[in-house]
């Protein structure tokens, strides 16, 4: 018996044609994050030079992106719940590419942190709608979709910094770098714009003898823990992937476009692991896929932390934590699906813990970064991982407990 379960009511998509062209928007829609979220690690440097600034200064980009995305993250759950999903997901695609084209012509810092504000944003509002209504479009089938739909996010965010890196051999410059990414949203956004939107849940309903406000009670609390969960996950992942080539610039161990392509590695393990997730997510119980995820994340830092000054092991760590780190947060969700109603505003709490870490964990990187040396970098990511296993363990403790008082 799970705490509370979701009736999802797909009647406004009918077909099963229908929910696939939509399933198919959505998975663009998440090309297009993915192409925006793998940006900036790749343009940081360039972005210091526009600006005059130094690296803990530019780090500043990942506090206000993140602030954005949070605040993005928490209005947009509720937009969704209020109005038809696709037209404000393809609005805030179309002010998403807007605001990637402005990043490179700002020249002064605190206007770029303004505009990364703005970036973020649009970024939590596309995410938070992806995973809400692709829930309700599929119900209690969602598991192999989500995992699909993260899988494209990885694949924009493997194809970002090869965009950046070869705008940056073609002396193209990170103008044109941004200015692609951008062009490549708006067909997208429009495409997204053209789908019929999913109808919200129809209701709730509380486990059979169980009262509402034990059952309210019950949900808020794993609410909070599957926050904290995203809080030290996406914190891991925002610093791996956003500071990973900077880390292999200033260790010596790259140039430029090596560490671009650094970058792109780990995005495209994450890819390539959310890819081979799809049909483990429809056999294997999410705590378990889980389970081994956090493992093989910690073991892959260890192997960069213990051979710091080989390339090879920079290279194996890279790929092995963006394959373990794949199928971490689709698989949550689903978890999160058994175990209460996924609502716009449910699933806006998770995004706000999500982009919290997001938000404070790169930060901290940027802050000690200069000081410390880079080693600082993976080891605030182990730390960070460390506690993401304990707070799994939590949650699952929580989860049989409540089973087991409600059964």
């Amino acid at each position: 018996m799970t705490l509370s379960e979701t009736v999802i009511n797909p009647s406004a998509i009918s077909s099963h044609r229908t929910r696939i062209y939509v399933t198919i928007g959505y998975c663009a829609a998440f090309v297009a994050l993915g192409l925006t979220t793998a940006s900036l690690g790749p343009t940081l440097t360039d972005l210091a030079t526009n600006t005059r600034a130094a690296l803990s200064q530019i780090s500043y980009g990942f506090t206000a992106r993140a602030l954005g995305y949070l605040v993005g993250s928490f209005l947009g759950g509720r937009l969704y719940d209020r109005r038809s999903g696709n037209p404000v997901m393809g609005a805030m695609l179309l002010l998403m590419a807007f605001s990637m084209a402005l990043v490179p012509l700002i020249p002064v810092l605190w206007m770029l942190i303004v505009v990364l504000l703005l970036v973020g944003f649009f970024e939590g509002a596309v995410d938070v709608g992806g995973n809400t209504l692709l829930v309700w479009v599929h119900g209690d089938k969602v598991g192999p979709y989500m995992n699909a739909l993260h899988f494209f996010f990885g694949v924009g965010a493997f194809l970002s910094p090869i965009v950046v890196a070869r705008a940056l051999a073609a002396d193209g410059g990170v103008t044109w770098a941004y200015w692609t990414l951008a062009l490549l949203i708006v067909p997208v956004a429009v495409a997204v714009l053209r789908l019929p939107s999913p109808s919200s849940p129809a209701g709730e309903r509380t486990a059979p003898g169980e009262r509402p406000a034990t059952a309210l009670r019950s949900t808020a609390v794993l609410v909070v823990l599957i926050a904290l969960f995203f809080f030290l996950y996406v914190g891991s992942e925002t610093s791996f992937g956003g500071w990973i080539a900077t880390y292999a610039k200033a260790a010596g161990l790259g140039d430029a476009a090596t560490a671009a392509y650094l970058t792109s590695v780990f995005w495209g393990a994450l890819t390539l692991g959310r890819l081979l997730s799809i049909p483990l997510a429809a056999r294997l119980r999410p705590r378990t896929l889980l389970l081994g995820d956090l493992v093989g994340c910690l073991l892959s830092v260890l192997v960069v932390i213990a051979w710091p000054g080989a390339p090879a092991a920079l290279w194996i760590g890279t790929f092995g934590a963006g394959f373990a780190m794949a199928s971490i947060f689709p698989t949550m969700i689903s978890f999160a699906g058994r175990h209460m109603t996924t609502t716009g505003k449910t699933t806006a709490w998770f995004f706000v813990g999500a982009s919290s870490g997001g938000m404070l964990i790169p930060w901290l990187i940027g802050q000690w970064f200069e000081s410390t040396g880079p080693q600082v970098t993976v080891f605030i990511i182990l730390a960070s991982l460390i506690l993401n296993l304990a707070m799994f363990g939590t949650i699952i403790s929580y989860v049989q407990r409540s089973e087991r008082r409600h059964g």
